[in-house]
């Protein structure tokens, strides 16, 4: 998906990390795409029918999808610029293969080809279109199947284009099936192990988040950017929502291929619904988690064709103008309020953790990510009451993290996090311990275990007074980094104070070794040499921490 990080790039080398100029793109593309929208109902719907009636129903659709509240994701987000880009391309592809159809001039299918292409760089899923433009050619212009499909074969060369560069940069794997919970959402835990789901399961899971993408097209409450397990659950078809899913889209099914005979609208927008929603269903391949609202972009368009067609059919062809624009009125002003509620959400990663847990509240994934937002947020806060408050909730959510999904690396390790900074470094320990038993190799969670191990010697010794536990801390934390200044200083101490003073030498030579301009450890070799007998030694080393600190014995004695 080059075309977007590309865009980046741009708006990086003119205002750096100021997000800003991102938000203010984003927008001005959004607000230009809906536009193109209504320009391109106007072309399909109106061209036979220019009644005043369906202009009405063009202006509905369009403006339904404009307001729609699932689009904040995609808004909102700066990286949701793909989903912008890959639509826009889409639309302008379709437009102009329809101005080819009707005015037979060659510029408009270099127009289609080029911006199919951008739109393909942007998203893959633009690749629908390929079956969208035909099925608009044959429902809103005299066309034969046939003919349909002639007039859009110019858009496999930009299509066949762009796999080809995808396969040399990629591969030709389109989704393969990981076996982990936060890549593979359709796996269970049994016996400890994840297995896949069975292929009822499956299904079942499948066909409740398409009728949940419905349900919240109609009402889009409450919304989420997680879906991630278990936030969608492991179902079956003895469900209630899967069995009604199910019926709701034998219905879209019957009215997407009634509409091939009668060139119903209500029935194109179900096949551009399907069609659009397809290669994200989890049906075609895996994308990885069960849902998300971004991914109802394109498909939510036929949804606002349906709902425009049904406000003229039902309200503004029976009742009048003015109940239809009460009518249309009150439902895009619910849609505007949610949307810019949804808004404010989307502030930062804190407030968008934070609140989004409370809905998504049996989502690892998203569990995860707020007890990240919240231990991040507490390392900077002064207050320390408010500190503990914040790292004793991120601890709860952590903690049902790792309930939901127990081989979660990165749960645990921030666990970890949240108990070092609230001082508990023991509990910290386990926490990390249980990171690399999941992977050994995370070195986030060694160089984060061997310093709560290093600083819970200290607190064994300097507050418990307890240097048999110190030691063993220590050692267990220089194992695991052998040449971390402090840790050896430490063991240093605490092999001086045992009066083992032979080792404290070897540590305090180590340290030396390792930061050779450190007064203090040159002090504390001269203690031990003169501690082990060793006067002229110890003198001589005392001699060059003043050498380096000339004020290093007032210091020590304060």
């Amino acid at each position: 998906r080059p075309l977007t990080p590309a865009m980046f790039a741009l708006e990086y080398e003119m205002v750096g990390k100021n997000p800003w100029l991102g938000h203010l793109i984003n927008i001005l593309l959004y607000g230009l795409l809906c536009m193109m929208i209504y320009k391109l109902l106007i072309a399909l719907i109106c061209h036979k029918d220019d009644s005043e009636s369906k202009r009405y129903m063009v202006l509905a659709a369009a403006v339904i999808y404009a307001a729609h509240p699932i689009h904040t994701e995609a808004i909102a987000n700066i990286k949701g610029r793909d989903e912008i880009m890959s639509m826009m391309g889409s639309i302008v592809a379709l437009y102009s293969i329809l101005k080819y159809t009707d005015l037979k001039q060659s510029k408009y299918l270099i127009y289609a080809s080029v911006s199919f292409f951008l739109a393909l760089l942007s998203k893959e899923n633009t690749i629908t279109f390929l079956a969208v433009i035909p099925l608009a050619l044959y429902n809103f212009r005299d066309l034969s199947f046939t003919k349909a499909i002639g007039n859009s074969l110019i858009l496999l060369l930009p299509a066949i284009l762009f796999l080809i560069i995808r396969a040399s940069v990629l591969g030709n794997d389109f989704g393969g099936t990981p076996m982990e919970l936060m890549n593979n959402p359709y796996l269970k835990l049994v016996n400890g192990s994840y297995v896949p789901f069975d292929i009822g399961e499956k299904m079942a899971t499948i066909l409740f988040t398409l009728g949940k993408y419905v349900q919240l097209l109609i009402i889009p409450h409450p919304l989420t950017h997680d879906y991630y397990p278990r936030h969608i659950d492991i179902m079956n078809f003895g469900d209630p929502g899967v069995l009604l899913s199910l019926a709701l889209y034998i219905l879209l099914i019957y009215l997407a291929i009634r509409g091939l005979k009668t060139k119903s609208l209500i029935g194109f927008g179900a096949a551009y619904f399907i069609i659009t929603l397809s290669i994200v269903s989890n049906v075609v391949f895996p994308i990885g988690t069960n849902m998300s609202e971004r991914f109802m972009f394109m498909p939510s368009l036929g949804f606002a064709i349906i709902a425009g067609y049904l406000l003229q059919k039902y309200v503004l062809d029976r009742f009048g103008k003015r109940l239809f624009f009460i009518a249309t009125g009150t439902l895009i002003l619910l849609y505007s309020l949610k949307t810019i509620t949804r808004n404010f959400i989307w502030e930062s990663d804190y407030t968008l953790f934070t609140t989004d847990v409370k809905t998504s509240k049996q989502s690892a994934k998203v569990l995860n990510a707020a007890g990240g937002a919240l231990t991040t947020e507490a390392f900077k806060e002064k207050d320390e009451v408010k500190k503990q408050q914040m790292l004793t909730q991120a601890l709860v959510y952590l903690n049902q993290a790792v309930q939901i999904h127990p081989t979660y690396k990165n749960a645990y390790l921030i666990m970890g996090n949240a108990y070092y900074y609230l001082k508990e470094y023991e509990k910290a320990v386990p926490a990390y311990e249980n990171s690399l038993m999941i992977d050994p190799d995370f070195i986030d969670a060694k160089t984060n275990l061997a310093v709560s191990l290093r600083d819970a010697g200290r607190k064994a010794g300097e507050i418990e007074q307890n240097l048999q536990k110190s030691e063993i801390l220590l050692t267990k934390s220089i194992n695991l980094i052998p040449n971390d200044v402090e840790t050896l200083r430490l063991l240093g101490v605490v092999n001086g104070i045992k009066g083992n003073h032979a080792e404290a030498i070897k540590y305090f030579e180590k340290v030396i070794q390792l930061d050779p301009k450190n007064a203090s450890a040159y002090l504390n070799a001269g203690n031990a040499y003169k501690n082990a007998g060793d006067q002229v030694n110890g003198e001589k080393y005392i001699q060059q921490a003043i050498q380096l600190d000339p004020n290093i014995l007032k210091n020590q004695a304060k």
